[in-house]
This record gives C-alpha cells, structure tokens and sequence, in this order.
C-alpha cells in the first residue's frame, strides 16, 4: 500500500492509519496542533472550521482526512505564507483586527477564511457580494457589521498598490 500524504499550510505530512479514520478537522486540532480551526456543530453548518482545500473555501469537520490525500490545506495559520509581505498578518487578518471585528472569537477562523476567498475569487465586492458569501457562517456575539466593514476595508487595502 502506498503512503498517502497531505500538504497543509506548504509542510507535507503523512496520512497515518489513525487519521486515516478520522475528519480533517481532527487531523489539523489533534494531529497537527492547528488552533485556528474551530469545532462548532461537526455537521459543516456554523463554518468555525472552514478550510481551505486546494484553494476552495470547505468546512474540515465534515472532510474525511483521508479525502484530502496528495491535496493542498490552508488554514488560517498559513493564510500570512500566502501574502506577499512575509512576516506580516494577511490582509484580512489585519482588517478583522483593525476593523475591531471579533468578540468571542470563535467565528473568527470562517469568517477569515471565506472572506480570503472571496477577495481571492473578487477582488472588489459590494456590500451585498460580503453579506451573500458569509451568509453560511455563524455568529452569535452580533458583530456581523464590523465583520462586514473588515471585510471592505480587506479589499480595499488588498487593491491598492504596495
């Protein structure tokens, strides 16, 4: 049998046995010692553990570790690798903390992560192309309107000229 292999944050790692019966999220909190995924529901609804998965924003409580052999993670401790200025926070990282757009903090790691994908997809979206893509994600501490700014102020940062 081949050994099967997953490369998250650009650092390539076995697929053992052991994670081979459990989810991604299990992989990257128990496993990898990522933090920044959150167990929220474990049925992929509230978007606390959202991923990316070869680029593509995916909820990782509900991803066979398994089903992610010889594909590319990112969490949202690798999103800074991402961004051209090395050592610095992504810039929707910066925005969030900027924008002061977290409370609890627990739905903070899907909102930073689908946020990053949609100004990777769209650069410069409207209010409502915002509102539309973290529609999925959860919230219960209502700041839902410095998420939203932080969000503007990412693209808005992301489209000026370094």
């Amino acid at each position: 049998m081949t050994e099967a292999f997953v490369q998250v944050n650009q650092v390539r790692h076995a697929l053992t046995e052991t994670t081979r019966r459990t989810n991604l999220l299990q992989l990257l909190r128990n496993d990898l010692q990522l933090n920044g995924p959150k167990y929220g529901c474990g049925l992929g609804e509230c978007g606390s553990c959202t991923v990316w998965v070869d680029g593509v924003a995916a909820r990782a409580c509900v991803i066979p570790a398994h089903g992610v052999a010889g594909r590319s993670i990112t969490t949202l401790e690798g999103l800074p690798a991402l961004h051209a200025q090395a050592g610095q926070l992504h810039p929707v990282q910066q925005a969030f903390v900027d924008a002061q757009a977290a409370q609890c903090g627990y739905c903070l790691n899907g909102m930073v992560m689908m946020a990053a994908a949609l100004l990777a997809r769209n650069p410069n979206p409207s209010e409502a192309d915002v509102r539309r893509e973290l529609s999925g994600n959860l919230c219960r501490c209502g700041t839902h309107l410095e998420i939203i700014q932080a969000v503007l102020l990412a693209a808005e940062r992301m489209g000026q000229p370094t």
